[in-house]
């Protein structure tokens, strides 16, 4: 058993082997099945009947007018006659859609017991007693029906099991058939694969197994990097579920298939005392697409704080996330920009470590960070009107470090000056910034000398005013 569409190759090489040899182009070529005991009715050739199929220019057909003679590979067929019954009636739907099926699926078949197995059905379908066609021996070619039971008993047990497998399968899988691609749900991320389903779902609902499909992706590929591929549904009639990965804004997977066409065709020949015959059954094109957008791979952007002469890590510094304009939001992954309550750009906060990282951006963005308010011990050389600040792009799928540095604050010396006996443990304290001035701080040392002096010379006079 084998889809038309994947065993063409497989049929074209195996012509030459299935195909009876002929002096003439016009000769009818069986191709394969079954032959056995012939049927008896009015003027009947001798020799077995034949339950299986035939080939006709290079193509195997299927006959569907019972005891009508062979189609003959000289003889030209009308294209796209509705295909009725022996004594011209219409087929039910449901028989239509078997046959239809039937032929999408086996027309290609290379197992003798199928190809015997499908005549049998067609005959039995389509040749099967009504009005004048009759199983009466006495009946002419032209009005004798099939007799199912009789061919069925002579044929091997093997075709027999083939066709009850056959006309299983035609009523669990006819159609019509309807297609359907399903995009993922997540948002797609331009890089990274994702699954896509394409369900292929019968009459009556539940999926169709085994059938070929061909894949064509836009702004997308395969995992593989293929845009287009011939893929099958699995067996078992579940979704086929294929991994894509986007390579664009807008993937797009698009499918296309043969279906079963609702009534299948026949070819007709000018000669009405030959069969008719069928290779196809006028199968419909199925397409489906699905679409989404996607987007590049979000970034993040990871800022270290530290001090400027020692290189320690610095808590607490706040910073501004903006675009590169340096006022306006920067934006997230999900395209909303990021401001804090009161709708201005969003401030972070660098922890313990001196770092502060903002994730989920999208890509690529320019990004800026300002500093709006300066560590503690660190206020000294910050400057409100230019504060530091630091710029980036952040890429798809990756972290943009940056660093900023403040410069400490100018440190206080204290000095402490001795204050003689009677301030014992009373000590003067000056300042004097690490960049002190040599001038002044001589001065300052020699005040504070003369001063203790005059000290000294008020507590010996009033030394001696006691001893007098």
């Amino acid at each position: 058993m084998g889809w038309r569409r994947l065993a063409g190759a497989a049929l074209a090489a195996g012509v030459t082997l299935l195909a009876v040899p002929g002096t003439s182009h016009a000769e009818v070529q069986r191709g394969i099945g079954h032959e056995h005991e012939a049927q008896p009715y009015r003027g009947n050739p001798a020799g077995p009947d034949w339950s299986g199929s035939y080939m006709w220019r290079g193509k195997q057909v299927w006959c569907v007018a019972y005891s009508l003679k062979a189609p003959d590979s000289g003889v030209e067929y009308k294209e796209g006659d509705e295909l009725l019954t022996k004594g011209g009636d219409s087929l039910s739907p449901e028989i239509a859609a078997n046959i239809s099926y039937l032929l999408l699926r086996y027309s290609t078949t290379r197992s003798a017991d199928e190809a015997s197995a499908l005549s049998h059905l067609l005959h039995s379908w389509t040749a099967y007693p009504h009005k004048d066609i009759t199983t009466d021996p006495n009946a002419d070619f032209r009005h004798i029906a099939y007799d199912e039971k009789f061919h069925f008993d002579r044929l091997p047990q093997s075709a027999r099991d083939a066709i009850a497998r056959l006309k299983a399968d035609a009523e669990a899988n006819r159609g019509p058939w309807a297609a359907q691609v399903i995009a993922p749900e997540a948002e797609q991320v331009i890089g990274s694969p994702d699954t896509w389903t394409v369900a292929i779902a019968k009459q009556g609902g539940g999926g169709v197994g085994g059938v070929p499909v061909t894949v064509e992706l836009t702004d997308a590929t395969l995992e593989g990097g293929a845009a287009t591929a011939e893929l099958t549904t699995p067996t078992d009639g579940k979704p086929l579920t294929v991994k894509v990965v986007p390579t664009g804004a807008k993937p797009s997977f698009s499918v296309k298939l043969d279906s079963p066409a609702d009534r299948p065709v026949v070819h007709v020949p000018a000669d009405t005392d030959m069969q008719r015959i069928v290779t196809t059954g006028g199968e419909k094109k199925l397409t489906a697409n699905a679409s989404t957008t996607a987007k590049t791979a979000p970034g993040a952007v990871k800022v270290a704080k530290t001090d400027a002469e020692t290189g320690k890590a610095l808590a607490g510094a706040a910073l501004r996330v903006t675009a590169a304009d340096g006022s306006t939001p920067a934006i997230g992954q999900d395209d909303a920009p990021l401001v804090g309550p009161e709708g201005t750009p969003v401030v972070v906060q660098t922890g313990a470590d001196g770092t502060a990282t903002v994730p989920d951006l999208r890509t690529p963005q320019d990004i800026c960070l300002i500093e709006v308010a300066a560590p503690k011990g660190y206020e000294e050389f910050y400057d409100p009107n230019s504060p530091p600040k630091v710029c980036g792009k952040v890429e798809a799928g990756q972290t943009l470090a940056l660093a900023l540095t403040n410069k400490p604050n100018k440190p206080v010396v204290p000095i402490t000056i001795p204050a003689g006996a009677e301030g014992a443990g009373v000590v003067a304290k000056a300042a004097y910034t690490t960049e002190p001035n040599t001038g002044a701080l001589v001065g300052f040392g020699g005040a504070v000398l003369v001063d203790a002096a005059l000290l000294g010379f008020v507590v010996r006079r009033r030394l001696a005013a006691a001893r007098s």
